[in-house]
């Protein structure tokens, strides 16, 4: 069970008292598993479980993930189906509103598993609310062609007043490669002449992102 141990507030308080984006990965992962086994609590496990899936570069398996002592098979099952459940309801219709990148990364955050790249949207209505996320396409393990067409279809399907764009890097690297820079070029300029503002675009790798709005804000300058 998940109680107070010498004055520290456990994760089911944390939540309580101070909602779930307060959790760590570790503190969500142990409200999952719920409890350790002997010689190894819940924390610990959770801690081992959260490294290995931070060091992962792909959505891991049940054979692997089992592989950490103490998980056993039916915690296993448990936290691959929360990580299947999690990239498939991010990618499901909902509203929040999105101000900055951090706000959307949720929602892309099923792209570091991706051992191809993968090119993804998110439209958002004149409030910044969320309309739909979509992948738009799939590439090869260093390149996704991506046209304008093809970025702007669903969004003026969702009748979309802005966009934010990001694909994934299966190398890791966070850096935008000079075709992504030209990408971006062409995505807003398209965006400035169909009245649909790009928010910006994310390179997202294993361990994290890269906003390149914040590297390059001229591209996204209207022209």
């Amino acid at each position: 069970m998940l109680l107070k141990d010498s004055g520290m507030i456990l994760p089911r308080e944390k939540m309580l008292s101070l909602g779930v984006s307060s959790l760590t990965t570790e503190e969500l992962l142990a409200i999952i598993l719920g409890r350790g086994i002997k010689g190894k609590d819940v924390l610990e496990l959770s801690k081992e479980v959260a490294s290995f899936l931070e060091s992962s570069s792909r959505m891991p398996t049940l054979k692997e993930i089992g592989k950490i002592k103490g998980l056993g098979f039916a915690k296993a099952c448990q936290i691959i189906a929360c990580l299947e459940l999690s990239g498939r309801f991010l990618l499901a219709s909902n509203c929040p509103s999105i101000c900055t990148p951090d706000e959307s990364i949720r929602r892309f955050s099923f792209m570091k598993y991706e051992q191809q790249e993968v090119f993804a949207m998110i439209s958002l209505n004149s409030a910044n609310r969320v309309l739909q996320t979509h992948i738009l396409t799939r590439g090869t393990v260093n390149q996704t062609p991506i046209h304008p067409r093809e970025a702007f279809v669903k969004a003026i399907e969702d009748r979309a007043v802005a966009v934010l764009f990001a694909h994934n890097h299966p190398s890791s690297s966070l850096t935008p490669s000079s075709d992504d820079i030209e990408v971006t070029k062409t995505l807003c300029l398209a965006g400035d002449l169909l009245g649909i503002t790009v928010l910006d675009h994310l390179v997202i790798g294993a361990s994290g992102y890269k906003s390149i709005r914040r590297e390059y804000p001229h591209l996204f300058e209207n022209k």
